[in-house]
């Protein structure tokens, strides 16, 4: 528990400090991190090898391309995403300015996941150094040797007070959950984003939290299967199944079960050869644990395709499972792993409403050529993101914020939407000492002409136009004289101005 303490304390410490707020620093930092990622992308390559089985290439355009590719965009917009920005004004206060200025929220906590143990961890860092942040960053224990390097690398690269590595497991986990941070992501399974979010809630800490869930994918007859099936084959083996995005099971029409199978079968065929086993392109199970868990969810299933495994080495095949029933142990929890359920619906408004039915998912995908259907689905259905005709590609859209909603997670990152997570959004109205009559309309006593005038002037749904800016800013001051003095010439002078104003038009040209 002192170890934590002392850790968060001196990340709490260097940020009261200062000199992680202005965007030389941020900058800096940022060009750093993409220097560790450049030079040392042997070792973080080797690392991942050694805990996923993944080799070089699919490791890069799995973990260290999305990385590069963040830094670079964070290190282009962030002048921009940090600038303060301006908002509509209303009538009562156009000479003031009003703007909302993006602050760091302090001290935050990064908890990554061991599927993707560097991208994880990386990508929502790089958010938090670009918002001005200290960041404390706990890597997995299970994808042990990636963690490990996390913590020798950043060090070396980094502001080590403000962006210290914590490694362990769970003691070490739950110890740092006692601490107070001032927004915490983590990346995981919703049982432990629930102990996340309850220690959480003792310090009143916002969290964004990426949990999973069983993504849907729904192929309509009036589908280009061929190609279809190629994309869902990449999105679910990819990793060994292994992606809290990879489509879970597929919905279709008990019709095309059979050619969905066979076109699956293809395509494995074309992308790991005859013998899976020895493709450099096929990951590993994590460890022995999950290879049992998912053996287990095979038991009374109708295996179409695959079943093959070697617990020595994590093997398990790419499986396809046929007329699964909604109610069988496959279906009750997320896969993680390299096992595709078919369960056939007769109709779209069926799988809309087996999807309704669960919880909502962290993805669901669609297939067909009638894009009116795809809408249909997007716009009856709940879940995190969406892609329609493909599978995962909405992750990776900078521009598209990636995040759960409900039981598969809370908030959001990638580009902007991480420098906005862990930021604060300040609210800014700055005045002056001046017209002070202008504000006659607020201050006591009250009447029913000031809330009259306040109306006007605050209901009002006015155009941009010089003609009626002049015009409605004369209104203020006489409405504010009149109230002001109590003289009926006044009033009746006013409320010519306002009658001629409307009727000539003027108030359409603001």
């Amino acid at each position: 528990m002192e170890k934590m303490r002392q850790v968060v304390e001196r990340a709490r410490a260097a940020f009261n400090s200062g000199r992680c707020r202005s965007l030389e620093f941020r900058l800096q930092q940022l060009k750093a991190l993409e220097r560790m990622v450049q030079e040392k992308e042997k070792e973080i390559l080797a690392a991942i090898k050694a805990d996923l089985h993944k080799c070089g290439h699919n490791a890069f355009s799995h973990e260290i391309l999305g990385v590069l590719s963040e830094l670079a965009l964070a290190m282009e917009k962030l002048p921009s995403w940090a600038a303060p920005q301006p908002v509509k004004k209303n009538l009562l206060t156009m000479r003031d300015e009003a703007y909302i200025c993006p602050e760091p929220l302090g001290v935050v906590l990064i908890i990554g996941a061991w599927n993707y143990p560097f991208v994880l961890v990386m990508q929502p860092l790089v958010g938090a150094i670009a918002a001005g942040n200290a960041v404390v960053v706990k890597p997995s224990e299970i994808s042990a040797n990636t963690a490990q390097l996390v913590a020798d690398l950043l060090p070396q690269y980094l502001d080590r007070e403000l962006y210290p590595v914590v490694t362990g497991g769970v003691p070490e986990t739950t110890e740092l959950l006692t601490q107070r941070f001032d927004h915490i992501l983590y990346t995981g399974n919703s049982t432990v984003g629930k102990i996340v979010m309850a220690a959480a809630a003792k310090h009143l800490t916002p969290v964004t939290l990426e949990l999973g869930g069983k993504s849907p994918c729904y192929i309509d007859k009036d589908c280009d299967l061929a190609v279809a099936c190629r994309r869902i084959t990449w999105g679910k083996y990819m990793n060994c199944g292994q992606t809290c995005i990879a489509p879970d099971y597929i919905l279709c029409d008990p019709s095309i079960q059979d050619k969905v199978v066979e076109n699956i079968k293809a395509t494995l065929q074309e992308f790991y050869g005859a013998d899976v086993k020895s493709s450099p392109d096929y990951e590993r199970i994590i460890n022995k644990r999950h290879f049992k868990r998912i053996l287990g969810l095979l038991e009374g299933q109708k295996i179409a395709h695959g079943g093959e495994t070697d617990e020595a080495s994590c093997f398990i095949a790419p499986t396809i499972l046929t007329d699964v029933s909604p109610e069988s142990k496959v279906m009750e929890e997320e896969i993680f792993g390299p096992v595709l359920p078919i369960v056939t619906v007769k109709s779209v408004d069926e799988a809309i409403e087996f999807i309704n039915l669960r919880e909502k998912p962290l993805a669901l995908y669609v297939f067909s050529n009638n894009k009116k259907l795809i809408k249909r689905v997007i716009s009856e259905t709940s879940s995190g993101g969406v892609t329609g005709n493909d599978v995962i590609m909405h992750f990776f859209l900078s521009s598209l914020p990636f995040g759960g909603v409900g039981n598969s997670g809370m908030g959001a990152y990638h580009g902007k939407h991480s420098f906005e997570t862990f930021s604060h959004c300040r609210s800014c109205l700055i005045k002056d000492l001046k017209m002070e009559s202008t504000n006659q309309l607020r201050y006591p006593p009250g009447s029913q002409k000031k809330v009259d005038w306040a109306k006007f002037f605050l209901l009002k749904r006015l155009n941009k136009g010089r003609i009626g800016l002049v015009v409605l800013a004369l209104l203020v001051v006489v409405a504010a004289v009149m109230i002001k003095n109590h003289q009926s010439v006044l009033k009746r002078k006013a409320l010519f101005i306002v009658l001629a104003v409307e009727r000539l038009g003027w108030l359409s040209l603001w």
